[in-house]
């Protein structure tokens, strides 16, 4: 499975793609699409929306694994935030991608075990699981492809997947199976 993760932002979009048998995970690409505030917001927001369009046609994902917006005191950086997210995910919607959403919390749960650990943390686990030598930068790939590690842990373990789809519909008790 190829999951390609995005971490949203108007002046830097962080986007990686993972691809992974849901045991081992390989990095296939990160980086960040960078925009000027002297282009004004709506020309950003256009960037945004080209460039991650183009890179899901490039990379061609099994899903999209979007951070889904949080809390902030600044209202205005919230708003603007979620035009990014809306961009990215207009992208992935148009692309024909199913979209996944995770809150900043359950991202850091899923690859650090902790919901509330800090960026430096993230960075490192997703150097280590990834088999990196250092961590992805700048900081917005790092969260992007927590983001796409983030999905494929919510999936959980490929071998109890497989499982439950082959005993599902099968009797599951003694009884269910006399009653056949």
């Amino acid at each position: 499975m190829k999951v390609f993760g995005i971490d949203p932002g108007s002046e830097r979009t962080g986007y990686g793609c993972v691809e992974t048998d849901g045991r081992r995970h390989r990095l296939v690409a990160c980086g960040a699409i960078v925009t000027s505030p002297r282009l004004g917001f709506p020309a950003q927001l256009l960037r945004i929306h080209q460039g991650l369009a183009a890179l899901l046609a490039e990379y061609r994902p099994d899903v999209v694994a979007l951070e889904s917006v949080f809390y902030a005191a600044n209202v205005r950086s919230a708003l603007k935030l979620g035009h990014a997210r809306g961009v990215a995910m207009l992208a992935a919607v148009e692309g024909g991608y199913a979209v996944a959403e995770y809150t900043p919390a359950e991202i850091k749960q899923a690859v650090v075990g902790y919901g509330r650990a800090e960026k430096r943390q993230v960075g490192d686990m997703v150097r280590l699981i990834l088999g990196l030598t250092e961590v992805p930068t700048p900081h917005d790939a790092a969260d992007a492809l927590a983001v796409a590690i983030c999905h494929v842990h919510s999936q959980g373990p490929p071998a109890v997947a497989d499982e439950l789809r082959q005993v599902r519909g099968k009797p599951r008790s003694w009884r269910e199976l006399k009653g056949l």
